[in-house]
């Protein structure tokens, strides 16, 4: 006979608990489910690819060996309490957990059906004394055995202590478990609430996006900067969309003239001739037409006026909230928050030391200061106004009238900088106001 062993020794067990588990998607065994409709309450095998195993200790070093055989061993008559089940690998990793994670031993297992032998000895004295502590003689030992067979039911073939005759009725007690067909129904109703779950918290997170409506197929579909415009007020983002195509080129063209206004551009012949085009819905004249020589022109220009306008901010909004799950029947492990700094990063985290004197400069080398900067820009850096302007016009020509005006309202708000309030109201005026 050949036998392995990969635990021998002890092991520390707590609320009297080890388990063997070779399922990489299993976040461990309830009590009840791994015993139900079984006659053993000491190693409990219901659970596909799990087993959990009970000791008579609550708390401490228990003795333990587990041995992997090549056929069925004879029964030690040394053993108090034994029972039998059997057990099938889910994974090419099978291992000796302890509770909570805190230890574990690969038992290098094949994924094929095994009959496992479980024997205890001392469980009612290690019950009594409940706790084991450093130094303090060992109370209880336990011998897990495995070896292939095929699948049986469990069975009770030695009960002693009454720690076992406790566990056992407990066993007894239960309902049995789900067929096969019930599990894979339950399994497929979990997966089927949690896909709900899944879309209703899409759908929401998209509502909350839109300002607490769900977007239109045009406005989903458009191109450009509609969620960049969303941010200062989605309310009229719909509502330009709702206006139609005649009133949506009526903003684009207010949202260009209003830019150009206010950065002191529209008297200047070419803009002023850009804009007649947009009102009159003829294609942009040179040098508008072409966005390089747009660039060009307007640093060329001496009548551009040196104009800066600070950035334009968003208000805020409420935070996104994920609506309630509805379904509860798969238990998510809750993570547990980590320090801010931890391992090697706390020792750098803490007072910094004295500066090591620097290593001296090679010679003829040259000395350069680097400054880095973190996050966005501030909300009071200024910006060139007139260029935030011209995008309104460019913009106002696009084919797509929807798009026309709702990129040309952004990049006038833009042009706008903190003053983008009065220009949403006249927008708004031109969508027939605004909507409580």
């Amino acid at each position: 006979m050949v036998v392995r062993r990969p635990v021998e020794g002890e092991v520390h067990v707590h609320y009297g608990q080890l388990y063997v588990e070779s399922d990489p998607d299993s976040y461990g065994p309830d009590l009840a489910e791994a015993f139900a409709g079984q006659c053993s309450g000491l190693c409990g095998a219901a659970i596909p690819g799990t087993l959990w195993l009970t000791t008579g200790l609550h708390t401490g070093d228990v003795g333990f060996t587990a041995e992997v055989h090549d056929e069925a061993p004879p029964l030690d008559p040394y053993w108090e309490d034994v029972v039998e089940v059997s057990f099938r690998p889910l994974s090419d990793s099978t291992a000796l957990v302890l509770w909570g994670g805190e230890g574990s031993w690969e038992l290098d297992l094949e994924e094929t059906d095994y009959r496992v032998r479980y024997c205890a000895k001392g469980m009612d004295a290690a019950n009594g004394e409940d706790t084991r502590l450093d130094g303090e003689p060992q109370l209880d030992s336990y011998l897990l055995q495995f070896w292939p067979a095929p699948p049986a039911p469990d069975r009770v073939l030695k009960q002693t202590s009454g720690m076992a005759a406790y566990w056992h009725d407990y066993a007894r007690r239960l309902p049995p478990p789900p067929t096969p067909a019930e599990r894979a129904e339950a399994l497929r109703q979990a997966r089927l609430a949690q896909e709900q779950e899944e879309r209703e918290r899409e759908l929401a997170y998209e509502r909350w996006e839109w300002g607490g409506r769900a977007p239109s197929r045009a406005l989903r579909e458009v191109d450009g900067n509609v969620r960049g415009l969303l941010d200062f007020d989605a309310a009229l983002v719909h509502a330009v969309d709702e206006a139609g195509p005649v009133a949506q080129r009526a903003v684009a063209l207010l949202a260009a003239r209003r830019a150009c206004e206010a950065a002191g551009l529209a008297q200047l012949d070419w803009i002023a001739a850009g804009l007649a085009a947009v009102a009159e819905g003829r294609p942009l004249p040179p040098p508008l037409d072409d966005e390089d020589q747009v660039w060009r022109a307007l640093d060329a220009d001496p009548r551009v006026p040196d104009r800066t306008v600070g950035r334009a901010v968003p208000p805020q909004r409420p935070p996104f909230e994920a609506p309630a799950p509805a379904w509860d029947e798969v238990s998510l492990p809750i993570p547990v928050a980590e320090p801010t700094a931890c391992g090697p990063a706390a020792d750098w985290a803490t007072a910094p030391t004295s500066p090591e004197p620097p290593l001296p400069e090679p010679t003829g080398a040259t000395r350069y200061t680097v400054w880095a900067t973190i996050g966005g820009p501030g909300a009071s850096l200024p910006v060139s106004q007139p260029h935030m302007a011209v995008p309104a016009l460019l913009a106002a020509a696009e084919p797509d009238p929807l798009r026309a005006a709702l990129d040309a309202v952004y990049a006038g708000v833009a042009a706008y900088g903190e003053d983008y309030p009065a220009l949403l109201r006249e927008v708004w005026s031109v969508c027939g106001g605004r909507r409580t």
